[in-house]
C-alpha cells in the first residue's frame, strides 16, 4: 500500500495527498485524460498515479514461449508509462506514482482504489468518436455507481487549451 505526505493547501504538514488514478494505454484518448489529471492534481496539490492493464495472457502449453510473451507486453506497457511519466514531469513537475497490473480491469481498479484511500477519482478518456472502450462503458454503465470515488470522463476531442482550461 502506498501512502503519500504532501503539505495541504493550508500549509499544514503531513495532509493526505488528493490522486488521480489514471489508466493509460497507447490511444490518444487516455494521453488527453492523463494531462487533464496532471493539471487538476497541480492545481488542487494532489498527484497522479499512472495505471497501464495488461491482459490477462492465455495458457500456452511451452512455459517458455509464454514467459516471453508476457515479459515483451510488460516491457511495452512500462515504455508507455515511462514516456507519460516523463511528458507529466516535463509539462507539471509532478513525478507520478506508476503501475502495471495485469488481470481484468474494472476488478483490478477496484483493488487499488480499495487500497489507497487517497485517491480522488478515477479518470479516464472517451474516444472522440466511436464506441466507447471497456472501461468507459464498464464504469458508466450498470456499474456506474458503484465505486467509493467519482469517475471524470475526459473527451477524447479536448484540445490541449481546452484541458488547460477546464482543469
Amino acid at each position: 500500500m502506498k501512502y503519500y505526505v504532501t503539505a495541504s493547501l493550508d500549509g499544514n504538514l503531513g495532509a493526505a495527498m488528493r490522486i488521480y488514478l489514471v489508466v493509460i494505454d497507447d490511444s490518444p484518448e487516455s494521453k488527453i485524460a492523463l494531462r487533464f489529471a496532471a493539471r487538476r492534481a497541480v492545481k488542487t496539490g494532489g498527484g497522479v498515479e499512472i495505471l497501464t492493464l495488461l491482459p490477462p495472457q492465455e495458457f500456452i502449453a511451452f512455459g517458455g514461449v509464454q514467459a516471453t510473451i508476457e515479459d515483451e507486453a510488460r516491457q511495452q506497457a512500462e515504455a508507455l508509462l515511462a514516456s507519460a511519466a516523463g511528458t507529466i514531469l516535463d509539462e507539471s513537475g509532478l513525478r507520478p506514482s506508476i503501475t502495471v497490473r495485469e488481470g481484468d480491469g474494472p476488478k483490478v481498479i477496484r483493488e487499488i482504489i480499495a487500497a489507497n484511500p487517497d485517491i480522488a477519482a478515477l479518470v479516464l478518456g472517451a474516444a472522440a468518436s466511436g464506441a466507447p472502450g471497456k472501461l468507459v462503458s464498464h464504469f458508466s454503465g450498470t456499474d456506474a455507481g458503484a465505486l467509493p470515488v467519482p469517475v471524470m470522463m475526459i473527451p477524447g476531442s479536448l484540445t490541449p487549451e481546452a484541458i488547460d482550461r477546464l482543469s
